[in-house]
């Protein structure tokens, strides 16, 4: 790259589209959808209804054209309601009109970078898993929480990340304390579904893990981490903002009116 990411965070203008894109298409990757469909700059994801991340309406390219209808009915085809996801990727007037038909604005987001380095240390409590155990699949539905129908797609969709993925966990006595997922591509780590469990909480899990995975990402060869934070994650963003995290771009979610 040409340009150091906190050099970049601190541009008001103009957006950088083009970064944008390519945060969306690693993000996209690292939490890979059961299904995807791409329709003139939009990419449409589907996973069954797990997570609103995985099934929603992103635009795929800067400014596409407003087929709103066409996207709705997509959706609507295959059994989910229309969730767009509006990044700056998405036309200037798409949340007004979206508006007129009667959708609501929920979940702001912040799409975050960080540098990683070699300081990062690995905690010995830390287990990095190539694959998910049945224990951690256990503690992931049952902490994050999966609803029993969704169980099945969970799975199918933890085994779509592509290698190397790192499933980080913290058992002690058989019982499950914090878990993390970090997906590498290229020189970029996503991190993922950071947890930690209610008894296990103050301890500085979330540090351990998050950067557990920091430093076995700088052994895969990436140099820096992006993550996807609900802005109102005020337990999340101190810690993120001391490791070195900054926002690059916002996001939110509109979902349409009850039928």
């Amino acid at each position: 790259m040409n340009i150091k990411y906190h050099d970049w965070c601190l541009m008001s203008s103009p957006q950088n589209l083009d970064e944008v894109r390519r945060l969306e298409l690693l993000a996209f990757r690292g939490w890979p959808a059961l299904e995807s469909l791409d329709v003139a700059g939009w990419r449409l994801r589907f996973s069954g209804g797990y997570t609103k991340r995985a099934n929603s309406i992103n635009a795929l390219e800067a400014y596409p054209p407003l087929i709103i209808e066409t996207l709705e009915a997509l959706c609507r085809q295959r059994g989910v309601p229309p969730v767009w996801r509006l990044t700056p990727l998405a036309p200037p007037a798409m949340a007004g009109l979206l508006e007129a038909r009667g959708y609501r604005a929920i979940e702001r987001s912040h799409l975050q970078v960080c540098p990683l380095h070699d300081r990062f240390a690995a905690d010995p409590v830390v287990a990095i898993l190539p694959a998910p155990t049945p224990a951690w699949i256990a503690a992931f539905a049952a902490h994050s929480p999966v609803r029993p129908e969704h169980h099945e797609t969970m799975q199918r969709m933890l085994q779509a990340i592509a290698p190397p993925a790192g499933f980080a966990f913290v058992e002690h006595d058989g019982r499950p304390m914090a878990m993390a997922i970090g997906a590498v591509e290229g020189d970029h780590m996503g991190l993922f579904d950071v947890l930690v469990m209610p008894e296990a909480r103050r301890q500085g899990l979330a540090r351990r893990v998050t950067e557990s995975l920091y430093a076995w990402a700088w052994r895969q060869g990436a140099r820096f981490a992006y993550l996807q934070v609900v802005a109102t994650n005020a337990a999340a963003m101190p810690l993120y903002a001391q490791q070195g995290f900054r926002t690059v771009y916002d996001y939110e979610y509109r979902i349409p009116p009850a039928p």
